[in-house]
């Protein structure tokens, strides 16, 4: 491969890319696997940056072992995120009377591994004076909803401007070295804020594209009013807004925060003045009130006119077949985290504990998705599951509910060139390698290279080597290892 001023310029035999390109430097790859670089559709990285350099409960195995590691942390504020209760023996999180017992003054904000609840000491709560007073206030357990949004704010603004920098770094630097050229950051004033995206757009570690997850504009160049604009909540913190109420808390239903019309409204907005809209979506009423606003709003604009924005929806976790068709007819993009079934999904998993088995295993059905038409873009959520774009291409794969998961190819596209198309890039060059595309792309150590057919019963390309059909590193083997991350022909990441 030739690579000038950033462009793969040619691909083809050894000798003969010698003999048109003289004089080039020749780096020899001694055999490494080549490949466009992911696109991780959808991080928070100053978050993630912060489970990186901060409180890190992700691996929390009791409720013990969380108190412990707060009792141990450094203050004054102590930013902390992973803590799951469905996984402890004690099925619970702590009381705040616990948690400030082991905080010892220090202000504590532990995010739910979900990121829509959270634990936050007395001390961090004279910050944030409101939450007493919002929608989802618990005197004495996890706060969500409005609470949580207040405490989150606090929080964020106690965490001097340099840590916050230093995690932002730390996290792009993270994502390269996983063989990550771009990242989709969904912003929004619920989730950070705006100079928090403002770093985040001057840098120049990685491919950042912005998205801010509100109806009001904001004066930086974000691709859209997108990304994180909740219409629900979290299965895990019970807010994500259902038809029929939660098969572990029959008293709640979760929360819908934008009904059909709020829906359409801003999809007409984003489509009037050409930027592409999205939302977070995750219960089956939420998914309904998204279907409906859309309809309601190709009424209005047209379908057209609506699907030449490919307006996003984050997760999209419960949709049914119909539901589906009808977003793919309106151009939608399915920015979805596969790592989230891997997670949670199954017989015996967290949204089996929630819904029920029958409800808990249809959700992620990434094949329906495919197959309605609209764009896959995978991501990681990132810190709700770890940075790990082949492991989120082998969960798409292995769906834990059969006839749910996608054939590698279709998984890695999503992972690469998904990622481009879930930002407006399409121009058929950006995330592949051909002459005339951007040299974005990484360099790995594999093991054995393959062609896996989408289906033991049914093959749609040829797995014969003679072929030439591009092959991928065996999913059930070892995870490759990223040697180098490239961004449009400058390195960003190489293994020392």
């Amino acid at each position: 491969m030739a690579v000038a001023d950033g462009t793969v310029v040619w691909l083809g035999q050894d000798s003969v890319g010698r003999a048109l390109h003289p004089g080039a430097e020749v780096v020899d790859l001694e055999g490494a696997f080549v490949a466009p670089a992911f696109v991780d559709a959808h991080v928070h990285a100053t978050s993630a940056g912060l489970l990186l350099t901060g409180l890190d409960l992700t691996g929390c195995t009791s409720l013990s072992g969380l108190l412990d590691a707060v009792r141990a942390a450094e203050g004054p504020t102590v930013w902390g995120h992973g803590w799951d209760e469905t996984r402890w023996p004690e099925r619970r999180p702590p009381t705040r009377a616990e948690l400030d017992e082991a905080a010892g003054g220090k202000r504590v904000y532990l995010s739910r591994v979900d990121v829509h609840s959270a634990l936050a000491s007395t001390a961090l709560l004279e910050l944030a004076p409101g939450a007493r007073d919002a929608d989802g206030w618990s005197p004495d357990g996890p706060l969500s909803r409005a609470a949580h949004h207040h405490v989150r704010g606090a929080a964020k603004d106690a965490v001097p401007v340099g840590r916050r920098r230093a995690a932002q770094a730390a996290f792009l630097r993270h994502a390269a070295s996983r063989g990550i050229a771009s990242v989709h950051e969904c912003a929004g004033p619920d989730i950070s804020s705006r100079d928090d995206l403002a770093d985040l757009l001057a840098t120049d570690l990685l491919d950042v594209v912005g998205y801010w997850g509100a109806t009001e504009p904001v004066d930086l160049p974000v691709r859209g009013l997108a990304g994180d604009l909740f219409v629900d909540g979290a299965l895990g913190s019970r807010t994500a807004a259902l038809c029929e109420p939660y098969a572990d808390a029959p008293d709640t239903s979760g929360a819908l925060y934008l009904d059909a019309d709020a829906v359409a409204e801003h999809l007409v907005a984003c489509t009037r003045a050409g930027l592409q809209g999205g939302f977070h979506v995750i219960g089956d009423a939420a998914a309904a009130a998204v279907v409906a606003g859309f309809e309601k709003a190709a009424a209005v604009v047209g379908v057209p006119a609506l699907a030449a924005r490919r307006h996003r929806l984050e997760h999209l976790e419960m949709v049914t077949a119909e539901q589906a068709a009808l977003l793919g007819s309106f151009g939608a993009v399915a920015s979805v985290q596969p790592l989230f079934d891997r997670e949670w999904g199954g017989a015996s998993g967290m949204y089996a504990q929630r819904l029920g088995v029958d409800r808990g295993t249809a959700l992620n059905p990434f094949s329906r998705l495919a197959a309605a038409g609209l764009v896959l873009a995978l991501g990681s959520d990132a810190p709700v599951t770890r940075v790990d774009p082949w492991a989120a291409v082998r969960a798409a794969v292995h769906h834990r509910t059969d006839g749910s998961g996608i054939s590698p190819r279709a998984a890695f596209n999503a992972h690469t060139r998904g990622g481009w198309r879930a930002a407006g890039v399409d121009d058929g060059l950006t995330g592949t390698l051909q002459p005339g595309a951007p040299a974005t792309y990484a360099v790995w150590r594999a093991g054995e290279l393959e062609v896996a057919a989408p289906d033991s019963r049914v093959q749609r390309w040829s797995t014969d080597p003679r072929s030439r059909v591009p092959a991928l590193p065996a999913l059930d083997g070892p995870a490759p290892t990223c040697l180098r991350t490239v961004l449009r022909g400058r390195t960003i990441h190489e293994e020392e």
